[in-house]
């Protein structure tokens, strides 16, 4: 599988001249308005006499991966397409032009692909960005993007990256990962989705809260598969990446300043200007600042059933960190009055977690009760509890339930939700 991922040519010098002047004498702006099949025989033409001319033995193998590198530079992003077809790979993280590394399963590769220099990583960056109407240079050396098929992207470039250009690829497959991966994965159990089905229909409003990489959006995605397709949903996200298949979906996304360092919009308005536009459920991909409070204002005025991410290592930890970003708001709310605002306004907290194997779990589901003097009261319902190592690296642990019988079942009960005390009872899950 090695060769797969092999930016640079097996036969060295002549080969990357042979690749050199082909770009050169290609006219880009032509072969672009063309179809892939008529620039692919041009390409193949093109190698087989500049082959010829420089006496270099080619296999035919190897000259159609030549032409492939090339069309892949024309109508593609170069060294990286052969990784972007790869579906099992979930983060393609270029360290400078030398080194690439990729995630597959939770764990982090090293790979043989290679950009030919700096400029050469430039101009891929700057085609990532353009295409979605952002700029990178040294005024605004870092940004973020998506590719189309809404993989999310980071770069950062000198003088802000010391050691050259970064790149960094948040890959969504094209489906993504639905209710029975989940269960398939062992991310949790039936009885922890059904809760949380639960919840989603009974419109209560839930938190998900994890690291970097522990699935928060993919798990945001399958609770949003659960909204009926007769409300309107409004999303809010820095970077849009979450794939909502309902019909009556309006996606916004925040954008940067211009050159001037004017025209920003932040996650904040938008969160504002929803309220103005007659939604019924209120996604925002991610809370990282004083969009915080209208969220949380919203969804104690009437749009309940909302659903929100944020970045935190445990229930507890999440409203520690919502508690800050209110207090970014400038406010100057009290600390009681805004725990009693996060008490208020939130049901569900669901924390997940990426283990030390790759894997993804569910660890925690919580629903906050309310504020017993200055502390927001929560009760454990779900649990994973891990146990140990394998001897091949793979983390031992059961899910449980903590016994107690929540107290939003009676809200679950009057909409319709039905789930047997059963589940709730102190044992190990399957």
């Amino acid at each position: 599988m090695a060769d797969i991922y092999t930016g640079q040519p097996d036969l060295g010098k002549v080969k990357a001249t042979i690749h050199r002047r082909l770009i050169q004498r290609l006219n880009l702006d032509r072969v672009t308005q063309l179809n892939r099949d008529a620039v692919r025989a041009e390409v193949v033409q093109l190698v087989d006499s500049m082959t010829s001319s420089e006496s270099a033995p080619m296999t035919l193998q190897e000259k159609e991966h030549l032409a492939l590198e090339i069309l892949d530079e024309v109508f593609g992003l170069g060294p990286l397409e052969p990784l972007l077809k790869d579906a099992t790979i979930s983060d393609i993280l270029v360290n400078t032009h030398k080194d690439v590394y990729i995630e597959r399963r939770g764990l982090l590769e090293r790979t043989n692909v290679q950009f030919r220099d700096e400029a050469h990583l430039l101009a891929i960056i700057d085609r990532i960005v353009s295409a979605v109407g952002r700029r990178i240079d040294e005024s605004s050396p870092m940004v973020d993007a998506r590719l189309a098929d809404g993989s999310r992207v980071n770069a950062i470039i000198p003088p802000l990256a010391i050691d050259g250009p970064c790149l960094s690829i948040r890959r969504f497959g094209r489906e993504p990962l639905n209710v029975d991966a989940l269960l398939r994965n062992q991310t949790l159990t039936s009885g922890m989705l059904a809760l949380l089905r639960g919840c989603v229909y009974a419109r209560m409003n839930c938190l998900i809260s994890g690291g970097t990489g522990a699935g928060k959006t993919t798990l945001l995605n399958v609770l949003s598969s659960f909204i009926s397709n007769r409300e309107r949903i409004i999303s809010i996200e820095d970077a849009a990446e979450l794939q909502l298949h309902q019909d009556h979906v309006v996606r916004l996304e925040t954008r940067p300043p211009n050159v001037e360092g004017k025209g920003a919009v932040h996650q904040r308005q938008l969160v504002i200007n929803s309220l103005r536009m007659r939604p019924d459920r209120i996604i925002v991909g991610e809370v990282r600042g004083e969009e915080a409070l209208d969220m949380l204002q919203a969804m104690n005025t009437g749009h309940d059933g909302s659903l929100t991410t944020i970045h935190a290592n445990s229930a507890r930890d999440a409203l520690g960190r919502l508690e800050t970003m209110i207090a970014m708001s400038a406010l100057n709310l009290p600390e009681i009055a805004t725990r009693r605002q996060i008490a208020s306004a939130l049901d569900v907290v669901v924390q997940i977690s990426r283990m030390s194997d790759g894997t993804r779990k569910v660890t925690s589901i919580s629903e906050i009760t309310g504020v017993e003097g200055d502390i927001i009261s929560m009760q454990e319902i779900f649990a994973f509890r891990k146990t140990g190592l394998a001897e091949n690296g793979a983390v031992l642990g059961e899910f449980a339930a903590t016994g107690i019988r929540p107290r939003l079942t009676e809200r679950l009960a009057a909409s319709g939700v039905n789930l047997p005390p059963s589940m709730f009872e102190s044992t190990r899950l399957h």
